[in-house]
Formats: C-alpha cells, sequence, structure tokens
C-alpha cells in the first residue's frame, strides 16, 4: 500500500493506493467517523463490492442507497434522493457519506455530503479508473443540467480516498480505456516524461498489467495531487487539469450523455484543444498527431462524428463554466507536457478546430 497526501491549508487529507483496500477493516476505522453512515453506490458496483465494504465496516449504524448507473442519472433528481434517505435516517452533522462506485457516483455524493447539514464527512472507495486517477481527488462534486455538464456543485473534499485497484478487475474494457484518456492528459499538461512513459508501456497497459496499472494510478495521483495543492478552488493554475473538457463536456450535453463516455469525450475534446493549439502556432507541427496516436493505442475516440453540427457545439461551449466575460477560456498547448489557460481563441478558429475535427 502507498499513501499520497493531499496537503490543502485546511482540508489535507490522505489517498489510499493498493489492491484489497475494501477488505482493509483497521485502516477504514481509522477514518469513519462515529455517527451514522450512508453508502452510496450503483445498480452495476453494489453487487460486486457492496458485501465486502459492508463487511469491512462491520457493526456500525450504516444504510445504503443505490442509484441508477449512467451519466445521465447525474441529475438534481438523484441528488435529493440521497438527501431525502439522509433525512429519513435522520443522519446528523456527526454523519459520513461513503461514496462507492465510478465518478458519477462519487460526484453527486460529494455534493450531498457538501449540502446535507452545510456539510458532512465524505469518504471515497472509487471502483473505475477514470474515479481513481481524477474524479475521487480534488473535491468537486455537482451534478449535470440539462443544458451543461457540472453546472450546479460545490467543491467538498473528501476525508480520505481508498483506491483498491483490485477493482479494476471487473471493469469493462469500454471503461477502463475511457479512464485512460485521464492518465493521458497529465502527460499532455504537466508531464512529458510520463507521457513518454505511456507511449513505451502501452502494450503493458492495454493487457492491464498489474504494475503497469498501479504505477500509472500512482503517477496520475501525484500529478493531481501535486496542482490541486497549488489551487484548490480553480483559481489559477487548477484549470490546466480541464485539458480537452471544454470540447467534450460540449459534446457530452449535445448527446444528451448517453453517446460517449466522459473520458471518450475528453479523448476527442483533447485533439480538437491540440488541433486549435496547432493552428494558431501555439506547439509544434505533429503534437495534434501525437497525441492521437497514443489515444487510439487505447482505443479512445479521436474525432467528432460527422453527423454533429459545428454551430451547435460551438453554442455549447459558450455556456462551459469556465468561460468568463472576456471570452472563453480554453486549455491548449504549447508543448507535449506544457499547458496553458488561454482565452485568445477567436470564434472563427474555435469553429475551424471544430469543423477539421469532424470524422
Amino acid at each position: 500500500m502507498k499513501t499520497i497526501n493531499i496537503e490543502l491549508p485546511a482540508n489535507s487529507y490522505p489517498v489510499y493506493l493498493g489492491r484489497g483496500l475494501l477488505l482493509e477493516s483497521t485502516l477504514w476505522d481509522q477514518h469513519l467517523g462515529d455517527g451514522k453512515i450512508l453508502v452510496v453506490s450503483n445498480e452495476t458496483v453494489a453487487p460486486l463490492y457492496l458485501d465486502a465494504l459492508l463487511e469491512t465496516i462491520g457493526s456500525r449504524d450504516c444504510e445504503v442507497h443505490t442509484i441508477a448507473d449512467g451519466e445521465q442519472f447525474k441529475t438534481v433528481e438523484t441528488w435529493q434522493g440521497i438527501l431525502d434517505r439522509l433525512v429519513g435516517m435522520q443522519a446528523r452533522r456527526d454523519a459520513s457519506i461513503v461514496a462507492l462506485g465510478g465518478g458519477v457516483v462519487g460526484d453527486i455524493s460529494g455534493f450531498a455530503a457538501a449540502s446535507y447539514m452545510r456539510g458532512i464527512r465524505f469518504l471515497q472507495a472509487p471502483t473505475t479508473l477514470l474515479a481513481q486517477v481524477d474524479a475521487s481527488v480534488g473535491g468537486k462534486t455537482g451534478v449535470n443540467h440539462v443544458r451543461g455538464k457540472n453546472l450546479i456543485g460545490a467543491f467538498h473534499q473528501p476525508a480520505t480516498v481508498f483506491i483498491d485497484s483490485a477493482t479494476l478487475d471487473t471493469l469493462q474494457a469500454r471503461e477502463f480505456n475511457a479512464g485512460l484518456a485521464e492518465v493521458v492528459k497529465y502527460g499532455a499538461i504537466c508531464d512529458a516524461s510520463f507521457f513518454e512513459w505511456l507511449e513505451d508501456n502501452a502494450g503493458a497497459i492495454a493487457a492491464r498489467e498489474a504494475w503497469a496499472v498501479d504505477y500509472l494510478i500512482e503517477r496520475s495521483v501525484l500529478n493531481k495531487a501535486d496542482v490541486v495543492r497549488q489551487d484548490e478552488k480553480e483559481a489559477g493554475v487548477r484549470a490546466l487539469l480541464n485539458f480537452g473538457h471544454s470540447f467534450g463536456h460540449a459534446l457530452e450535453s449535445e448527446t444528451a450523455y448517453s453517446e460517449f463516455l466522459h473520458g471518450e469525450a475528453v479523448s476527442i475534446g483533447m485533439v480538437t484543444a491540440a488541433r486549435l493549439s496547432e493552428s494558431r502556432g501555439l506547439c509544434a507541427s505533429g503534437t495534434t498527431e501525437r497525441l492521437a496516436a497514443l489515444l487510439q493505442l487505447f482505443d479512445l475516440p479521436v474525432s467528432i462524428p460527422g453527423t454533429m453540427s459545428v454551430e451547435s457545439l460551438t453554442d455549447a461551449l459558450a455556456l462551459d463554466k469556465k468561460a468568463i466575460a472576456s471570452g472563453l477560456r480554453l486549455v491548449l498547448l504549447h508543448a507535449m507536457g506544457r499547458a496553458v489557460v488561454d482565452n485568445g481563441s477567436s470564434h472563427g478558429e474555435i469553429s475551424g478546430a471544430i469543423q477539421n475535427s469532424l470524422g
């Protein structure tokens, strides 16, 4: 087991990485509070891992709330259901929510924890690669709005994160590959040597060799921890973690969160952002091709479906939560491993990048 500490001014916490952590009752006992516990999971993960977690929690006063599986259920209504359950079990301020599942479970459970009685304890037990390398660390919580992704939410740091990489053994290939998009993101924005490592070890990663998977999780969490330490609430450098996300979120919202997994949309978004970077002369020729080549090794999409409207995607970008009064802020590349937040792209340049990304 390894431990990475997320050092923040008021909300520091440990992230534990290892195989079999869901069964480490002594470790869990150190972090579960004295109050009631609500475990939130979904209909896919609960049958696989809920019994093991409940055995680890033991005789504590604990209830379970199961939600539907899928990004389309990351809604105010689902969030309301968690709050109703907390009220129904008479949870008080010493209560804790444990999120057992992927990014949707973690985001919506965290938002419920942030909202209930103005904030209760929250523990993350991510079971997908995307949640383990990205969504479970950093304290971003929220739900989607029909007009845009994650438009409703709050920053609410977990008390701790238990990353049990053994849970990836049951993860479907498409979900695993979607998580790799966020892994590639770290190499692209801030860690060129990691990007090279991913290129050199793509075969072992695709084969899910344990040493390679455990290393990429650790390296990704270390990269995210470093960014979050510098900027907990996205006032500056943390915005770099949104590389590919503005275009990706537009794709998700325009397809009603039903066509792409989040990582697949981010994969397409990163390539589109890289293409915009190249067209503006911000990075060297060939950067987009190199990025796309690595993503394709992991069976990730790199093109926008040709049936989609450039105009509708451009309009969806305007509601992106990263937009500011002076224009749309996009994360663009100056080199592989070096990203910047930029609001200098014209409407025509953005539309051109989208047009040239159509498959």
